[in-house]
């Protein structure tokens, strides 16, 4: 396997970390652990995501997470707690998947894992953001449950086909920006409305006043 394709894995997985961290860990864990998943040997390393304990701890975070997601606010309020706990989780995933005697892609996998996910968790706190102006309660249920689907299916093509991780990775990264840059460009319209409702921003002087 090139050094592309370990860093297409690494990639998908830290992107992934950034909606789901907890989901992405016992997904994998428990795939190998039942032998679902058989890593090959440049994977031997993620093994400890097998573990039992990691497997616990993992498992209570993805229920709190699950739960926790449903609900409009409290969501971003886990999320804003999450900001550094998913960032290192990505960049320690990354780094689990490069050769541990090449220090230099140990530094290169761990930036990159952890700059990944930073992006991803960014793109989903920002969309919950948008999300949470909405009125009615069902939209949250419905986007964190589209999430759920899309880190389990995803995730398990990336390991099972490392070449389409590549794809996977460079998918999640352009939407990741896509997404940033078109919701923070809607909260600025909806927070100029509201002032504008509110009468916060003064009228425009080139419009003469009933």
């Amino acid at each position: 396997m090139g050094i592309l394709e370990i860093l297409g894995v690494a990639g998908s997985l830290s992107l992934l970390a950034g909606w789901r961290l907890y989901l992405t860990v016992l997904a994998t864990g428990v795939a190998m652990h039942f032998g679902w998943l058989p890593l090959p040997e440049h994977l031997k390393a993620l093994q400890v995501l097998a573990n039992p304990w990691v497997l616990g701890v993992a498992a209570t975070g993805t229920l709190a997470e699950f739960l926790a997601d449903k609900v409009a606010w409290i969501d971003s309020v886990w999320d804003t707690i999450h900001s550094i706990i998913r960032p290192l989780g990505g960049a320690l995933l990354a780094l689990a998947l490069v050769d541990s005697s090449d220090p230099t892609w140990q530094v290169v996998a761990f930036l990159l894992g952890g700059g990944g996910a930073l992006l991803s968790h960014g793109a989903k706190a920002t969309t919950r953001a948008v999300v949470n102006v909405s009125p009615e309660p069902f939209s949250n249920v419905a986007v964190s449950t589209g999430e759920d689907v899309a880190t389990g299916g995803l995730l398990a093509l990336a390991i099972a086909y490392p070449p389409l991780a590549i794809v996977i990775a460079i998918l999640l990264l352009i939407a990741a920006v896509v997404v940033i840059v078109a919701l923070r460009r809607l909260l600025r319209n909806i927070k100029a409305t509201l002032k504008r409702a509110l009468g916060d921003e003064p009228a425009d002087p080139a419009v003469p006043s009933a």
